[in-house]
């Protein structure tokens, strides 16, 4: 009974704590929790989670988290229960004051230490102080509602004397009886059953808000930027990208934003004023420097199209795409502070706790930029707002978002999954995939691809799709339609820069009926042809032959 009632109560503290985690970013526990879990979980194990459920892996752990919330306002319900039964039922206001400052101490030592556990080593843990005040509020919330709840336990029994039946005197008995005892039961039963009924859906639709993000974020299908779609046009389109059904592909060389793929360690997408924002960068320098948003807005700026992909991705996965940005060259910004002779890793920290770092050669190139425009428009939040880092050649975990903090060091830096087992290298394979024909993760990087049985019925097969090898570029493609017992080269789109996809296509008549076994490899620009050996993701990229099977 008392678990029930720390339930109820629990259900409204938490649909408070989701407000004000909306409305001033306050303290979620859940939040930090499931944080907390993912950086003590293994590399190997965050891999195959993503192989399985993609972006929803770290979502299972939040909402997981989530539940184990509720389920300890309930064993709170029960400690308090028995401790207020001891207590023989204190007053109401009592009962409320203890049930708050148990409940939040219980819950602030927890957060405390999934906090320690998802700090970086070497650095400092940060108490969100004013974030622990507020949190008063819920387990305000908690306190009132259980106090409410618990109502009449061990109520205290009037005695009424009465006559005896044998004459001889009076038998004291008690006002109450086991029914009214049962009365009251029922009532606070039902009393918790009508503040879940009205909680629960509160909850739920924060929830929701919170996993889906802010008004800020691009959640509806939204055309690219005109102006991309001119440069688009301007490329050279060769020979054999005529053909209508391949026009959906061509469209989307440039990534739309509300379907560019999201990696990140967070459930909660960070939001952050601009406004407040600065950028540091310390360490190894001659002269340590603070860029506010104005200011970093005001250097000299750089446009260039980027392909960033995750090193989790599978073959023929979705977690690809291109987009075009435009933001500060890093070594501009470095150059402010003056980099010292022995600096060799730049370390990136982010204001969710992430940190990566590159070596130094990596953030001096031309390509390396800190941007703050994403297709021609400011970054959305879940796209590292106001500034992320776009490093061509490295894996999407070495781009990181929300950065807040640079500094120099003297030594090899292994950052967030680096200390979980990921490579500390750049990108070595290379990946081609198939999205004309078949029906493969990656063709959500393409709307509006038409279905193959429009155009699998003739003889006339249309094959395209992607290749991508880093920052080296590709040199070729070749595609066979016999399992790899012969290969025709395809044709190759001039790339949008020497840091993206290329679109490829090579159609194929087919002779007869039947099954027809469809298998991609690309070469780069430095001769490295793309391995046939099927590797995990774990730890440094998946590699192998992408495939799809038709029948004509």
């Amino acid at each position: 009974m008392f678990f029930l009632f720390g339930l109820a109560a629990g259900i409204v503290g938490l649909s408070l704590s989701i407000f004000l985690k909306l409305t001033i970013n306050g303290l979620f526990i859940p939040e930090i929790a499931s944080q907390g879990l993912i950086s003590i979980t293994s590399g190997e194990i965050e891999s195959q989670a993503v192989l399985t459920l993609g972006p929803l892996a770290k979502y299972s752990t939040f909402i997981g988290a989530t539940v184990v919330n509720i389920l300890l306002w309930g064993i709170i319900g029960i400690i308090l229960g028995k401790l207020f039964i001891k207590m023989k039922s204190p007053h109401y206001v009592f009962k409320f004051i203890l049930s708050t400052f148990i409940s939040y101490l219980i819950l602030i030592t927890l957060t405390i230490v999934f906090l320690v556990l998802s700090t970086t080593p070497g650095q400092s843990v940060s108490i969100p102080v004013n974030s622990f005040v507020l949190f008063l509020l819920p387990s305000a919330a908690y306190g009132l509602i259980f106090a409410f709840l618990f109502g009449n336990k061990n109520k205290k029994i009037d005695p009424v004397e009465i006559p005896s039946n044998d004459g001889s005197g009076t038998d004291v008995i008690n006002k109450s009886n086991k029914t009214a005892d049962v009365d009251y039961t029922k009532r606070d039963m039902i009393r918790a059953l009508i503040i879940s009924v009205i909680a629960i859906p509160l909850v739920y639709l924060g929830f929701n808000r919170l996993i889906s993000g802010s008004g800020q974020q691009q959640r509806t299908p939204q055309a690219l930027d005109k102006s991309i779609q001119q440069v688009l046009q301007s490329k050279s389109k060769p020979p054999g990208f005529e053909n209508p059904i391949l026009t959906p592909l061509v469209d989307a060389e440039v990534t739309p934003t509300y379907i560019f793929y999201r990696i990140d360690i967070n459930t909660v997408v960070p939001s952050i004023n601009a406004n407040d924002w600065n950028l540091t960068v310390k360490g190894l320098v001659d002269n340590p420097v603070v860029i506010n948003y104005e200011d970093f807005k005001g250097m000299n700026s750089v446009e260039e199209f980027a392909t960033l992909t995750c090193i989790s991705n599978k073959i023929g996965g979705n977690l690809v795409s291109t987009a075009l940005w435009k933001g500060v060259r890093l070594r501009d910004i470095l150059s402010k502070a003056g980099v010292q002779s022995s600096v060799k890793y730049i370390v990136f920290r982010c204001s969710d706790g992430y940190d990566v770092g590159i070596p130094l050669e990596n953030g001096m190139m031309d390509g390396t930029i800190l941007a703050y425009d994403m297709n021609n428009s400011p970054l959305t939040n879940e796209h590292g707002y106001p500034v992320r880092a776009i490093v061509p050649g490295f894996y999407g975990m070495m781009n990181p978002k929300w950065i807040t903090e640079i500094e120099l060091v003297d030594k090899t830096y292994e950052g967030f999954w680096q200390r979980k087992g990921w490579t500390n290298s750049g990108i070595k394979n290379i990946y081609s995939s198939i999205v004309i024909p078949g029906n493969q993760p990656i063709d959500d990087r393409f709307p509006n691809l038409v279905p193959n049985s429009s155009f699998l019925n003739g003889k006339n097969i249309p094959v395209a799709g992607i290749a991508f090898a880093g920052d080296r570029g590709i040199s070729k493609v070749e595609v066979s339609v016999d399992g790899g017992t012969t290969w025709k080269t395809a044709i190759v789109k001039d790339p949008l820069s020497q840091y993206t996809w290329v679109l490829w296509t090579s159609g194929f008549t087919a002779a007869d009926k039947g099954d027809y076994k469809i298998i991609v490899r690309a070469t780069d620009k430095t001769g490295q042809i793309q391995t046939s050996e099927l590797e995990e993701p774990f730890p440094s990229g998946a590699g192998g032959y992408n495939q799809v099977n038709i029948s004509v």
